[in-house]
């Protein structure tokens, strides 16, 4: 079998090629950004291939990239580049993986924090349901990696699920010490079964709160997106179940379809809506909210643990 070119959505995406097309409407003023510029941009892309490593920013099409290449900040993917899962808003290339998991790659990642000088770095996956314990262990070994090379570098890790995992794994991420535990749950749970038909919202939810019991001091985190079809009522039911697993920040950002073959856009949500979201928030006790429509999981996600730490020692003080 001739190996995949995943430029070509077809083979990127072979689950969603027979899909009917999604009309793909004109994004508004306040979503619009500069194309990917500057001397920071070309200095990170280049140490993200002398290191072979492939970043969730470009995997994802992610909207702000050229302004956190051009900082210095990359999210780093380890695992591969290829997908087990097939949700249906996700860029990321789907199928089989074509390789075992890469003993080097946390030496490598390690490298280019520390060659990027990185005080706060993110390190996301893909989903490896292919493997036994998911990648935990390939996690841990990351972070491990980093501490030693850069011990003054804070980590957040973005994990997959762990679905079909013994639940006994998650211990082994935890124990590894990151600084924030981030697992997004993506969308409102009446939306799984056509945005994440290989999740399950509960199951999510549960893993987030499992995490505060395994360590109470770790940051956790979690996000959504809106415009793929879910009300208000909803949005502050997923806030509610989040704060009832003691999550410590929320991020809200606006879907963007990748290609007319992906889930379709309902709608572009309003930067005073997500405003709205924001205060409500607060308003139930999340210690940092990020609610605007180029919001992403690890967008100035360095500015946003200085003050989640700010926001807990206040928190504290005022106990």
């Amino acid at each position: 079998m001739a190996t995949r070119d995943l430029k070509i959505p077809s083979q990127r995406h072979p689950e969603k090629a027979k899909r009917p097309d999604n009309a793909q409407p004109k994004k508004p003023a306040w979503i619009r950004v500069k194309a990917p510029v500057g001397e920071g941009y070309k200095d990170t892309h280049k140490i993200m291939r002398e290191h072979k490593l492939t970043t969730v920013c470009e995997e994802a099409g992610c909207p702000n990239v050229g302004e956190c290449w051009n900082q210095g900040h990359a999210t780093m993917m380890i695992m591969g580049e290829v997908c087990t899962r097939a949700c249906t808003f996700c860029n990321i290339a789907t199928g089989k993986p074509p390789e075992d998991l890469d003993v080097f790659e946390p030496g490598r990642v390690a490298g280019a924090v520390k060659k990027l000088g990185l005080n706060h770095v993110v390190i996301t996956s893909v989903d490896r349901d292919d493997i036994e314990d998911g990648g935990a262990e390939h996690f841990a070994q990351t972070i491990r990696a980093i501490r030693r090379q850069s011990p003054g570098t804070t980590i957040e890790i973005l994990t997959p699920d762990f679905i079909r995992c013994d639940p006994k794994v998650l211990e082994v991420v935890v124990e590894a010490r990151p600084d924030v535990f981030n697992h997004n749950l993506e969308t409102v749970p009446g939306l799984y079964p056509e945005v994440r038909p290989g999740a399950r919202y509960f199951h999510s939810l549960r893993l987030l709160q499992r995490v505060k019991e395994l360590d109470p001091t770790m940051f956790t985190k979690s996000g959504i997106m809106v415009g793929l079809g879910e009300d208000r009522q909803s949005v502050m039911q997923v806030m509610e179940d989040m704060r009832a697993a003691d999550i410590d920040f929320l991020t809200i950002g606006q879907y963007l379809q990748p290609t007319p073959k992906h889930h379709r856009i309902d709608r572009f949500v309003t930067p005073e809506e997500f405003a709205a979201y924001e205060k409500a928030a607060f308003g139930k006790g999340f210690l940092m909210v990020s609610a605007t429509p180029l919001t992403r999981s690890s967008y100035h996600a360095g500015d946003d643990f200085a003050k989640l730490r700010e926001a807990r020692l206040a928190k504290m003080g005022h106990a």
